[in-house]
């Protein structure tokens, strides 16, 4: 019997701990494997006007080695990217390792947070029910984990699944993703599904669904299944009508594909940071932009407030110890601190964040490249967004 290989013998394992490896994914990742553009229309883009602010003195948090600055949380954080708005005015923004403010970042998993805007938006509008079936869109997927569950399953990490039959593991299942994404990820004799399709086929409900949170890949690729056959768009023509060409974005985004020509919508999104920086400040502003509603005020209002009963209210964020308590909760595919500011974000792998804190008056935009390893302590963000936010009210600042 052929024994599976361990996940540091994997070539995507160097995704997580390979710096060099790691920031060329994030920074050129589209350019290795077919993308398509999220466009960001005709219109002017939205100005985005500068105050700038002295934040690199700022004591964010104590750490083994005394305060904490910016400079520190960059150096930990491999930053890349960092904008800080506040009240609608730019008061930071900073580019690292090259990077500049053109330049399109992969968003990661934040991405998924885009797609339940979308989802939670066409609910709202009647188009989608969040009540029925998936397969009740898309009869294919009939039979499988993510077919027989609910729409509103699939927004918040509701399934348990197995694919192919083998035992669900986390890191396996991730890097399993990839090698459906990426033919150049695959190993030697590779047998597996090479299209997101094929890959949803294979998988198979191992409890009901509804009943608890696991986070997991194919929820997202099996909710964008079921936007495209409800609109008849792609996810990337869907995401532009929806959201890119209302925000005022500056640059068009990009998916990249499989060899089939579908999205990867739960992680292969790349934008700029100013572009993801104007969709929080929509968010923080009810869901307009100007005297413009791009989004439901309803649907931006309850994303803290709207986890459905009968899922948990708090869930353990997946790069937390086991051991950690679970203190966050899970809506429409979005991270919600339940603090008192109201905060959320969209989060993805190697530090990716876009943190929302209307109590703050206050949007965060984080790209960067961290190391993914049990040895290299993740990077405290959330607490340093917060503190900056904290700061920026008690001084004044506009």
């Amino acid at each position: 019997m052929t024994e599976t290989a361990p996940l540091s013998h994997l070539l995507w394992s160097r995704g997580y701990t390979d710096p060099a490896w790691i920031r060329g994914f994030t920074s050129q990742g589209r350019e290795l494997s077919p993308s398509r553009r999220v466009w960001r229309g005709r219109a002017p883009a939205r100005p985005l006007p500068h105050t700038a602010t002295d934040l690199d003195a700022l004591d964010l948090g104590t750490t083994d080695t005394g305060p904490l600055k910016l400079a520190d949380l960059f150096a930990a954080a491999r930053t890349d990217a960092f904008l800080v708005l506040h009240r609608g005015q730019v008061v930071y923004e900073r580019y690292l390792h090259d990077f500049d403010a053109c330049a399109p970042h992969f968003n990661a998993s934040a991405a998924k947070s885009y797609l339940g805007l979308v989802a939670a938006t066409l609910a709202h509008q009647g188009v989608l029910d969040r009540t029925a079936t998936a397969s009740a869109y898309v009869p294919e997927l009939a039979g499988t984990a993510f077919g027989d569950a609910r729409v509103q399953d699939l927004l918040h990490m509701g399934t348990r699944v197995s694919y192919a039959g083998r035992p669900f593991d986390k890191a396996t299942e991730a890097q399993r993703y990839q090698a459906v994404i990426a033919s150049q990820l695959r190993p030697f004799g590779y047998s597996g599904p090479t299209t997101i399709r094929e890959h949803l086929m294979t998988a198979r409900a191992t409890g009901a669904p509804g009943e608890g949170f696991r986070y997991e890949n194919g929820n997202v690729e099996a909710l964008a299944e079921v936007l495209r056959r409800v609109t008849g768009l792609t996810t990337s023509a869907l995401l532009s009508d929806l959201l890119w060409t209302k925000i005022g974005a500056e640059e068009d985004a990009y998916y990249i594909l499989d060899q089939e020509g579908l999205e990867a919508a739960c992680g292969g999104f790349s934008a700029t940071a100013r572009d993801v920086a104007r969709l929080g400040e929509m968010l923080r502003c009810g869901g307009a932009v100007g005297d413009r509603q791009v989004v439901p005020e309803e649907v931006a209002g309850t994303i803290t407030s709207g986890v459905p009963d009968g899922y948990p209210r708090r869930v353990r964020f997946p790069a937390a110890p086991p051991d950690s308590p679970a203190t966050l909760s899970y809506h429409d595919l979005w991270w919600v601190l339940n603090d008192p500011y109201g905060s959320y974000m969209a989060s993805g792998i190697h530090g990716q964040r876009l943190f929302v804190s209307p109590g703050l008056d206050l949007v965060v935009v984080h790209f960067g490249s961290q190391v993914m390893s049990p040895a290299v302590p993740p990077a405290p963000l959330v607490g340093a967004f917060v503190r900056i936010g904290v700061h920026l009210n008690s001084s004044g600042v506009r």
